[in-house]
């Protein structure tokens, strides 16, 4: 059986660099016709050089990786992966990082048992700490608020001219959209500045003594 070996390496987006993990498929001694790239996030998994290797994968063939998060963004998809890969595909996989992930070795039960094993911790712990990580910025924003910082965009500053305009409008001089249009404000910025609510269309454009 002409049994072939395939290197698989992934980025998250394209600006991000693959000379790392070109760089082990290398000194692995995996043919550079043979590794596949893919620069797409793990999303949906949707990665068309992905797909295109699984259909080159046949019986024997190994699979090499860099580390084991290239096979899925999470616990599930990885071992849903590696099921996929060993079990369907019936293909070894080689992850570079954990020398224990080396399904070539020990084929026999023990040897396939113990690889499991080790994925389903490494992949749990890695999922823990993801969940750990969230939580903890969650925490830092909450944290935050309560100190009063303020997130997202700061409110737009009044230009000086502002007073000038509000009072041109309160005296009914100009109505409320040429004051937000002096001003280069949308109407409602204008209302909220001076401290009404805008009441609608049927308000139309009228002066404050008219009730805008």
């Amino acid at each position: 059986m002409n049994e072939k070996t395939y290197g698989y390496v992934r980025v998250s987006s394209k600006e991000q660099n693959t000379d790392r993990q070109l760089i082990a498929m290398e000194d692995f001694g995996v043919p550079p016709a043979s590794v596949v790239v893919d620069r797409q996030s793990g999303k949906d998994f949707d990665r068309p050089g992905y797909r295109r290797l699984l259909r080159k994968l046949k019986p024997g063939d190994t699979l090499v990786i860099k580390s084991i998060d290239r096979l899925g963004r999470n616990y599930d998809e990885i071992l849903e992966q590696w099921r996929l890969l060993t079990k369907e595909k019936k293909v070894a996989i080689v992850v570079l990082d954990m020398p224990l992930l080396d399904t070539r070795r020990g084929k026999d039960l023990t040897g396939t048992l113990i690889a499991d094993i080790v994925l389903q911790l490494l992949s749990y712990v890695a999922q823990t700490e993801r969940e750990f990580i969230r939580q903890r910025q969650a925490e830092g924003i909450a944290a935050a608020k309560a100190r009063g910082v303020v997130f997202g965009r700061r409110p737009m500053e009044r230009p000086a001219e502002f007073e000038t305009v509000r009072s041109e409008w309160e005296a009914g001089r100009i109505s409320a959209r040429k004051a937000a249009s002096a001003l280069g404000v949308t109407h409602r910025t204008f209302i909220k500045w001076a401290g009404g609510e805008p009441c609608g269309e049927k308000c139309k454009d009228l002066s404050p003594a008219q009730g805008t």
